[in-house]
């Protein structure tokens, strides 16, 4: 596993965020040519960059959605969204692009069609009044098999997530 100052070089963030716990997205917005943004997810802290760049940052454990999408003079280059668990220090970690020093991806989609079903179902999630960082870590993980597969997911009950939530409760 390469060492936190390594990656905050090659990512470009800040050296002061090597030390630290927290997971850091960086985001950038350049309309209609590179769009990187949180679909959801509790942020810690924010660091502004520049007037297009920024990072924000999340604690150990928090669940976060970021989106990806880029695009040049002939269309979609990159449609991308993945679901990500912020890591606590020493836990292992899958490396992501411009988020330091990873994550534990949940679920990822790529190209505009599987980033789309991803979006509306949660927006399902939320319009049943259930927060998206809150949702069970293997509804996401099921819910990327199921678009691996082309099926449609299930879908995340109240009762799913009381039980989710009230093993969590018992078992931290």
């Amino acid at each position: 596993m390469i060492g936190a100052a390594d990656t905050s070089q090659r990512s470009g963030l800040p050296r002061a965020f090597a030390a630290d716990v927290l997971t850091h997205v960086e985001l950038t917005w350049i309309e209609k040519k590179i769009e990187f943004w949180i679909r959801f997810g509790h942020e810690t802290a924010e660091q502004i960059l520049d007037r297009r760049r920024r990072v924000v940052s999340f604690a150990p454990g928090s669940v976060f959605a970021f989106v990806r999408w880029t695009s040049n003079d002939y269309g979609t280059v990159l449609s991308r969204l993945d679901i990500v668990r912020s890591i606590h220090p020493g836990e292992r970690c899958q490396s992501l692009p411009f988020v330091s020093p990873g994550g534990d991806i949940l679920l990822r989609a790529d190209g505009w069609p599987k980033v789309e079903r991803v979006l509306h179902h949660i927006d399902a999630i939320e319009a049943r009044g259930i927060e998206a960082t809150d949702v069970s870590p293997d509804h996401w993980r099921h819910v990327q098999n199921r678009l691996t597969i082309g099926e449609p997911p299930r879908t995340y009950s109240e009762q799913q997530h009381r039980a989710f939530l009230l093993r969590r409760r018992i078992m931290p």
